[in-house]
């Protein structure tokens, strides 16, 4: 295989794995590190990429020598397709994988099929809406209506409609808002909005908010501003579908007021709710057996820290405490040889901390009665306590385990038409310039460069990378 052919099949290759951190959810800025690792593993200093939610641009070779490839994005990984993803990506950070053999198993990844079948996966989405209920509204009979609602919306999540997946989120809320309002006037379970969150719990964008908000952190304008818009609508058209049932129903502004959670079950209720939840996740998203223990830990470890930031702080950043606490574990987890990757502990973790929840409610508030705007801040302030945390807890293990990163420098490299003229006698004294006697600078070609402009060329197929 010629340097070329090499080169073309390196870039669809990186093309292909940021594709598939981004089908995993990861943030831009830990997938552009983790390709720039992977192209410096096979030998290619000379990359430069970026790395948007739904575009990867990525480019392979210096100067007018450069070649470009364009890849859109729009697939979601399952959990068992994340495992296997990242199980790639630890074989292509030590080159031991040919980038065309990873094209391949990249592929295969893609085409994997559930671990568990459709009754399974329902169930498990059933199971996992009875644990969050537990969590929220702690009722035995708010638990039933969320198992019997939450295998509802898991049953109508298995149709792989690109079309459909768009609308069913605000006919999920509509649905099951309507249900908890009726019931709720014959049966007593509890508080019905937090009651409804739990059903929902797999459509709420707490993960891309908490996301967005780290990127925008991280100086990633784009992303993070793309990924808070469409976090905000996923709201919106939840809160939309909640209240056109309340409007059917005719319920009054005041139920769409949250109540003080209290709950007359015992003190393993909670514990009880997070063993479920774990085991609902594992189920439903086709977890690894590897991974379930790992996932138990995480979110663990994530509700007690907001149980004790709860009553330290309070409860608008109690979530702070428990990002700090989880992140540091989530990424030890990640480094074991036999542990899980981060997306697999992290997603449930958020979904326990409940950003998206609290976000719901309060839009919800907002919208349905006078004084809900107050709420919504507080609901807003709390996704930003926990981005807080995962920044926080992301730093202080980087520095524990990795010390210092190196500081960017600004570099601009001149073109190489211009690199093989001839420099002054003086340059060639000074190590590190071009043709330095001492070494350091590209070597002289013995015949004129060829320009070959890189030019990147968009196809009508999003799907397919279009390489010049």
């Amino acid at each position: 295989m010629s340097d070329v052919e090499e080169r073309a099949v390196l870039r669809r290759f990186l093309l292909g794995l940021a594709e598939g951190m981004n089908a995993a959810g990861e943030a831009v800025d830990r997938i552009g590190d983790t390709v720039d690792a992977v192209a410096r593993a096979y030998g290619q200093d000379d990359i430069d990429f970026v790395v948007l939610p739904t575009v990867i641009i990525v480019q392979v070779g210096g100067g007018e020598e450069g070649r470009v490839a364009i890849r859109s994005v729009r697939a979601t990984f399952r959990f068992d397709q994340i495992a296997e993803l990242y199980r790639l990506i630890e074989a292509a950070r030590r080159a031991m994988v040919a980038p065309a053999e990873g094209i391949r198993r990249l592929n295969e990844i893609g085409a994997m099929n559930p671990r568990h079948g459709w009754l399974i996966r329902t169930l498990g989405h059933a199971i996992l809406t009875t644990g969050l209920a537990l969590l929220l509204a702690p009722t035995v009979e708010g638990a039933i209506v969320a198992f019997g609602l939450g295998a509802f919306v898991g049953l109508a999540k298995l149709v792989r409609s690109p079309t459909l997946q768009l609308v069913f989120p605000v006919f999920a809320a509509f649905a099951c808002a309507l249900c908890v309002f009726l019931l709720a006037e014959v049966i007593e379970i509890g508080d019905p909005i937090r009651l409804l969150i739990a059903p929902l719990a797999t459509f709420l964008p707490g993960g891309v908010l908490t996301t967005a908000t780290m990127e925008l952190a991280a100086g990633q304008m784009i992303a993070g501003a793309a990924r808070l818009v469409f976090g905000m609508v996923q709201l919106a058209l939840l809160s939309f579908g909640i209240l056109a049932a309340g409007t059917v129903v005719g319920v009054s502004s005041s139920t769409y007021v949250p109540l003080e959670p209290s709950s007359g079950l015992s003190w393993w209720v909670a514990p009880l709710g997070v063993v479920l939840f774990a085991i609902g996740n594992y189920l439903h998203f086709s977890s690894p057996p590897s991974t379930f223990g790992w996932v138990l830990l995480a979110i663990a470890v994530a509700y007690a820290g907001q149980a004790a930031g709860t009553v330290l702080v309070g409860a608008t950043v109690s979530g702070f405490i428990g990002a700090l606490a989880m992140t540091p574990v989530v990424l030890w987890i990640a480094s074991l040889r036999r542990g899980a990757p981060s997306q697999l502990t992290f997603l449930p973790a958020f979904w326990i901390l409940v950003p998206g929840a609290a976000g719901l409610v309060g839009l919800t508030e907002a919208v349905g009665t006078a004084a809900g705007l107050e709420d919504f801040a507080t609901a807003l302030t709390a996704v930003m306590s926990i981005a807080l945390g995962v920044l926080i807890g992301t730093a202080l293990y980087r520095v524990v385990h990795h010390g210092a990163e190196e500081i960017a420098q600004f570099h601009v490299d001149m073109p190489a038409v211009l690199q093989d003229e001839d420099a002054p006698l003086w340059t060639r004294l000074v190590p590190g310039t071009p043709r330095s006697f001492w070494g350091g600078g590209r070597r002289r070609r013995s015949r004129p460069v060829e320009v070959a402009g890189a030019v990147a060329e968009t196809s009508a197929r999003s799907s397919q990378a279009v390489e010049s």
